[in-house]
């Protein structure tokens, strides 16, 4: 009786420890941040009908999705491509400036969504829609961007 609960207790281990092994293969995050997307695009009827609250969370979102994506343009215009995907070295230098990036990025959309919490409610409703059909336009253009 021993022995098979040491056998099984054995054969849960290896078990579990191989499915928690991590990969030898060094991974490279996504150098367009993956929630540098919009949810929904709308027109200038849905917007309409939307209150100036909806409105402005609408403008920070997209204001949001454009500043983890513009800098990075010149090597990708869509999440999931990698630092070495575009043959920029996997070393520790590269990954620290791309880190430090991604931090200042998060740090600069956070400042600016407060900014615009408190500054954009005295816009004009008609502003807002607008701000949002435009941003909403350059992200569709960037998915035509290789196309050029």
């Amino acid at each position: 009786m021993n022995t098979r609960i040491l056998f099984v207790t054995c054969c849960f281990l290896a078990v579990s420890a191989s499915a928690f092994a991590q990969s030898k293969i060094p991974t490279t995050p996504s150098i367009i941040d993956r929630t540098a997307t919009i949810k929904k695009y709308h027109d200038k009827r849905e917007l309409s009908e939307m209150q100036k609250g909806q409105l402005l969370e609408l403008c920070i979102e997209r204001i949001d999705a454009l500043a983890k994506i513009l800098p990075y343009i010149p090597m990708a215009t869509k999440p999931g491509v990698s630092m070495t995907d575009i043959g920029i070295p996997n070393t520790p230098d590269y990954k620290k400036k791309f880190d430090e990036q991604q931090q200042n990025t998060a740090n600069y959309t956070a400042s600016t969504a407060d900014f615009q919490r408190v500054i954009l409610p005295y816009s004009d409703s008609g502003d807002l829609m607008n701000a949002v059909l435009f941003y909403e336009n350059i992200m569709k253009s960037l998915n035509g961007f290789d196309d050029l």
